[in-house]
């Protein structure tokens, strides 16, 4: 479950509410190229703004078109409640693994974190990832806090939010975290910029939003990975900096993906639920551009 290329899709939406037909559109690019896992519901996927009756379809939906391809659900909500009764509603509809983040209002301490990861452990029925993303959480996760999750079988995997700009130091700091963590638990590359130097420090897996639309185009880079070939690894990545720029450019890849989802034709040119606002025309020709001149797939 924890390795290769686990792929986020969009969770498209239309003024009347989610776009079941755009999703099942960017599901079935998904599973035709036979992604490792897909991950449904993270932050690409729009989680936050959605009601627990839409996460619960949004979910159903993934699984149909699933197959045998393993599905992680992400959790994440303010309340430990709201959370258990997330976990529920992924794992009915088969959840392989809950990806759960430390959402909050109030600013969270360690053990109010830890506490959380606890409860949902000890309530879940399958695996769980840990998911720290400070950049919408406004939590980070101390290596101390990974340190004390060793307690909790529950945790497989890690999702962390990027690595140092280096080689020795993405390295280092792979291993540093492995070092904290129980044998056999993942270590996950997210923040797609990042996806290289993670994979060729040692991650095991990449969270990526990229291969929720471009599969084909990623997987290359975790099949470069799974064949220990650092060479292609970063010559692969390095290769995509256009897509990376454009994510830097807009603050946050979900609206670099939803325009490029648009122009793809797969979904509406204006697909992000309210208050997110589609990109101007001028932006969206240049991601129409990029996706040309690097035949994104």
């Amino acid at each position: 479950m924890f390795t290769g290329l686990c792929a986020f899709p969009l969770t498209p939406f239309t003024a009347g509410g989610i776009d079941e037909e755009g999703f099942s559109k960017l599901l079935a690019r998904l599973t035709a190229a036979r992604v490792d896992s897909l991950g449904i519901l993270g932050s690409t996927g729009s989680y936050a703004y959605l009601t627990r009756e839409q996460r619960q379809r949004v979910a159903t939906l993934a699984k149909q078109h699933a197959g045998d391809i393993p599905m992680m659900v992400c959790v994440g909500a303010v309340s430990t409640d709201a959370v258990l009764h997330l976990a529920e509603d992924a794992q009915a509809a088969g959840a392989d693994a809950l990806l759960l983040p430390a959402v909050s209002y109030q600013t969270l301490t360690d053990d109010e974190v830890f506490g959380l990861f606890e409860t949902v452990t000890r309530h879940a029925s399958v695996p769980v990832c840990v998911y720290d993303n400070p950049g919408t959480t406004h939590f980070t996760f101390t290596d101390e806090l990974h340190g004390r999750q060793r307690s909790l079988d529950g945790v497989r995997s890690v999702k962390i939010p990027g690595v140092p700009d280096t080689p020795a130091a993405a390295v280092d700091r792979v291993a540093t975290l492995r070092h904290h963590l129980r044998p056999g638990v993942t270590i996950g590359i997210s923040g797609d910029p990042f996806a290289g130097l993670g994979l060729n420090a040692g991650c095991e897996v990449w969270y990526s939003v990229c291969g929720g639309l471009f599969p084909e185009t990623a997987k290359q880079i975790t099949q470069a990975a799974a064949s220990n070939d650092p060479v292609r690894v970063t010559a692969l990545s390095d290769r995509l900096e256009p897509l990376w720029a454009l994510f830097r450019k807009h603050g946050r890849s979900i609206r670099v993906m939803a325009a490029a989802a648009g122009v793809l034709g797969l979904t509406d040119i204006d697909c992000l639920p309210r208050p997110l606002l589609p990109l101007p025309a001028d932006d969206i020709a240049e991601i129409a551009q990029v996706i040309a001149e690097l035949d994104l797939k």
